[in-house]
């Protein structure tokens, strides 16, 4: 009885991943705009360079490049050529949304509800492309997932624990309402890649 083995999964073609970075970071600059024009922070390499932004008053976009070029000689080693190159661009790509969204788009205002849920769920949805496209944009990503390979330290639970000291830091600058509409934020974004990147649920590469 012959079995049928199953078919290898369609790879991305270059334009493939080039859509998906500018699509994702596209995606996640206008949930980062959001955020910013609320006074909300979140997680991660991009929730230190909101710390950092907030704390010098120097350019996020920068400050975000900045923040993750100690990362790259470790994604590079954890995860591959590819990989790094592909989080590098959307990494640069996103650093320059960030500096020129805002004098492309003007918001008088925005309620800092919306822009928690709204902007946590862009930002979920940028980063579903690139994952999808073996890309990032956090440097903190692949150095829980070393953790968890060196130490066995589970990645869920390290990556929970460094967003919530990250939040906690913001203290200083935002008050009780907007660091509760931050955490929001942060598990709006979460719950958009819990509920739609579940591994085997999407087999190209």
């Amino acid at each position: 009885m012959n079995v049928a083995t199953p078919a290898m999964p369609p790879r991305h073609t270059l334009f493939d991943d080039a859509q998906a970075l500018l699509t994702g970071t596209l995606f996640v600059a206008i949930g980062l705009l959001l955020l910013r024009q609320a006074g909300l922070v979140t997680g991660g390499t991009v929730g230190l360079a909101f710390l950092a932004h907030y704390a010098t008053g120097l350019p996020f976009g920068a400050l975000l490049f900045l923040v993750n070029l100690p990362f790259y000689w470790l994604a590079w080693r954890r995860m591959g050529r590819r990989f790094t190159l592909k989080t590098f661009a959307a990494v640069s790509l996103l650093a320059l949304l960030s500096e020129l969204l805002p004098r492309w788009i003007s918001l008088q205002s925005v309620h800092p509800l919306f822009a928690a849920v709204a902007g946590g769920l862009l930002v979920g949805a940028g980063f579903i492309m690139l994952f999808r496209h073996r890309a990032s944009l956090g440097g903190l990503n692949v150095l829980v997932l070393w953790l968890q390979e060196r130490f066995g330290w589970r990645a869920g639970i390290v990556q929970m624990a460094i967003d919530a000291l990250i939040l906690l830091s913001a203290w200083p600058w935002i008050d009780a309402q907007r660091l509760a509409l931050s955490v929001l934020a942060a598990a709006a974004m979460n719950f958009a890649l819990a509920v739609n990147h579940r591994p085997g649920r999407y087999m190209a590469f």
